[in-house]
């Protein structure tokens, strides 16, 4: 199955957007289709066997006035602004007489032919739009928004002409302000939804178009599309990283709020990994390019964010259903307040077609298509900059219901890279004894060797060759340092050797072990002198994470290890309750138990054994660190590794799907309200016109509220 995303010109509302979802889904080979009107794009999944990307792109320009919008076409929100904003303009200048004549009618023969022309050139070349989308729709024998404008407008018009040559009075104006104040609405709509879709510009405007590549130590400025893996490049300090790398020659700190949504610059030397569109803040470094093109990071995320805003929420089913019917039904109520009116009350057939014309310029299905899609939008999108991607709007709805949060403790609680603790020696000098045990491991393949490897470099120690190294299997390892048989392990090592520790090593050891550490005995001479203790490492923002998830939610941690090593672990972090001595397999079942007894569970991982875990649970919360992007089990992926991030996702989708209820309610009340009292006779047809367009502009700008909104 193949996933594209095609941006489409031409909807005017939600209505659009579901007949064009509808066209789609009946093609044979199309497994879904979403057609999001807030962003105008439609995500297909189809097998390409049996449809291709040309048969979609003429199944949507069937559906009615549409077009679809290739990648290499000149086609931006703000061409659109512009081009609302001109047609507004236009439509106002030749509306202003006519609105003008409602006050003061020159006395002159020709004036009612006078109003006739501009109102013409108003209804039926400004606003042929309308009249063409209800056309095309009409052979398809389907409504939409551009349905009802055209209606409403091309009934006050040909009144009018009528009512001229029985000298009644006119209504030229209320057809040509209709038409320019939906254009006005048009506009703001159409500005909004462009600042609610920020997100994907401004992700796009992070990217470089040129990077100096060294060919033979010779600088050479090339563009990013020339250039290929493996491929040396050179950042100056001040410029941005044009794509992932690693960096071979060079010290830096770079600013990787883009990728993670914090602030603070990183440390990188020699080694380290870097992203495309990062900003290199210090030294001149060389880097070796390792991704290109649709791999790097920057580019996964666009896509990430692409597919969150333009996938469907459960609750948009609704919406999508009440739209599928809107229009048929304003008309049938339309038609109904005519009938009623002039035949049953008995008023003019003036006055019954005001009140029936108002009626379908009122009506806005255009509010209900953007309610959700609009929220998702400015919601994914804030998530994005703050180093927060979500993969689904589903995702995004779900998450404000989470009542556990189940944390894998390696690497997301902790740090997920032993350290050496605590030293403990009454017979040497701590340096002379790490001097002895790091020369060991680092010629070993103990698993925890690299713990004592990174405490060697953070202490610059001046470490002696080891000969003879060799792993004891399950108890640890020996070797000779300096002509020095040593021994470093646990107390079935001790046995094995046939030697005990003195009483006060063996407290030191216990004490360790209770704290969640794993004590290591340090033999010399068939002699303990002294106890190391390794442990992972607990994250600095692990404790206050778990404190205000608490608050309201229920946290587990979930760990392979001893459960003494998890409850002290446990303790240290504030979690009560603890799922210990789970092996990688076991996690899943421990997920369901939980969704068993009623949770909607949340669980974050790493991302790498954790995959199944990921999928199983309600929401999976990958926790990537600028390196696992790409992976496909979690929901939502956190780009930078810190725990608190998991509160700001749960806020982020609390705060969006609080908007999306009030949107719909703000979209479904206006329509419940508004059409009663336009067909009852309390509205002009030209305020309905402008309480209409400006129905929709309140939704959008309502989501938008999301992005000033703190996590």
């Amino acid at each position: 199955m193949e996933n594209i995303n095609l941006k489409i010109a031409g909807m005017h509302c939600a209505s659009c957007a579901l007949n064009i979802e509808k066209s789609i889904k009946k093609q044979p080979g199309v497994k879904n289709a979403n057609v999001n009107y807030a962003n105008n794009q439609a995500k297909v999944e189809f097998d390409i066997q049996k449809i291709s990307r040309n048969d979609l792109v003429e199944v949507i320009s069937q559906a009615g006035d549409y077009k679809v919008i290739d990648e290499g076409d000149q086609y931006t929100e703000s061409d659109m602004t512009k081009k609302s904003y001109y047609q507004f303009v236009w439509s106002l200048i030749f509306t202003l007489p006519l609105f003008a004549s409602m006050f003061y009618m020159p006395a002159i023969d020709s004036a009612q032919w006078i109003m006739a022309a501009l109102a013409f050139v108003v209804v039926f070349i400004i606003g042929w739009q309308f009249h063409k989308g209800m056309l095309s729709q009409l052979k398809q024998f389907r409504s939409n928004m551009d349905t009802l404008i055209s209606i409403g407008t091309l009934s006050a018009f040909f009144y009018s002409l009528y009512a001229m040559f029985v000298e009644q009075h006119v209504y030229f104006e209320t057809a040509a302000t209709i038409i320019t104040l939906i254009l006005l609405g048009k506009y703001f709509e159409t500005k909004s939804k462009g600042r609610a879709s920020t997100a994907i510009k401004k992700l796009l405007s992070l990217g470089v178009k040129q990077a100096t590549v060294l060919i033979d130590n010779k600088e050479q400025k090339t563009d990013i599309k020339n250039i290929k893996i493996n491929d040396v490049v050179l950042v100056k300090p001040g410029e941005k990283i044009p794509l992932d790398g690693e960096i071979i020659e060079g010290e830096t700190s770079i600013d990787e709020s883009m990728l993670t949504g914090e602030s603070i610059p990183i440390d990188k030397k020699v080694g380290s990994p870097v992203y495309g569109a990062t900003i290199n803040n210090q030294g001149a470094i060389k880097i070796k390019v390792t991704k290109i093109g649709q791999g790097t990071v920057l580019a996964q995320i666009i896509k990430l964010v692409e597919d969150a805003q333009a996938s469907k929420a459960p609750i948009q089913k609704l919406a999508d259903k009440v739209s599928g019917i809107f229009v048929p039904i304003v008309i049938i109520i339309s038609v109904l307040t005519f009938v009623i009116w002039f035949w049953l009350i008995g008023s003019s057939f003036e006055i019954s077609l005001l009140n029936a014309v108002a009626v379908i310029v009122i009506a806005c299905p255009c509010a209900l298509g953007l309610a959700t899609p609009t929220a998702i939008m400015v919601g994914s999108g804030k998530g994005a900059s703050n180093g927060i991607l979500i993969k689904d709007s589903q995702s995004l709805e779900i998450a404000h219901k989470i009542d556990a949060v189940v944390f894998d403790k390696t690497g997301t609680l902790t740090k997920g890279q032993p350290s050496i603790t605590d030293i403990k020696s009454d017979n040497m000098s701590s340096s002379q004894l790490m001097i002895l045990t790091c020369s060991l491991e680092v010629s070993s393949e103990h698993s925890l060797a690299n713990a004592f490897v990174k405490y060697a470099k953070d202490n610059k120690l001046d470490l002696k060759k080891a000969s003879q190294v060799e792993a004891i299997k399950g108890k640890g390892i020996k070797g000779l340092v300096d002509n020095q048989e040593i021994y470093l392990g646990n107390t079935e090592l001790l046995k094995n050797l046939q030697t005990t520790a003195y009483a006060d090593y063996q407290k030191v050891f216990q004490d360790y072990a209770s704290q969640g550490k794993t004590p290591i005995y340090f033999i010399k001479d068939n002699q303990v002198m002294g106890v190391i203790a390794v442990a992972d490492v607990i994250r600095e923002q692990s404790k206050q994470a778990v404190a205000d998830l608490q608050q309201g939610t229920e946290v587990y941690m979930l760990t392979g290890d001893h459960k003494l090593t998890a409850q002290a672990i446990a303790k240290d972090l504030g979690i009560k309750n603890i799922m210990a001595e789970v092996l990688p397999d076991q996690k899943v079942a421990k997920i369901i138990e939980l969704q068993e007894q009623g949770k909607i569970v949340a669980f974050v991982g790493d991302g790498i054994n954790d995959a199944p875990a990921l999928t199983k649970a309600d929401i999976g919360i990958a926790i990537g660190g600028g390196t696992d992007i790409a992976m496909e089990s979690g929901n939502i992926v956190l780009m930078n590794s810190d725990p608190s991030k998991v509160i700001s996702a749960i806020n982020l989708s609390k705060k969006t799907f609080s908007t999306i209820k009030q949107n719909l309610f703000f979209a479904f009340i206006y329509n419940i309200i508004a059409i009663p009292l336009a067909a009852i006779g309390l509205l002009n047809p030209m305020i309905a016109a402008a309480a209409m367009s400006f129905s929709s502009v309140s939704v959008v700008t309502n989501s938008l509220r999301i992005k000033r909104g703190k996590l």
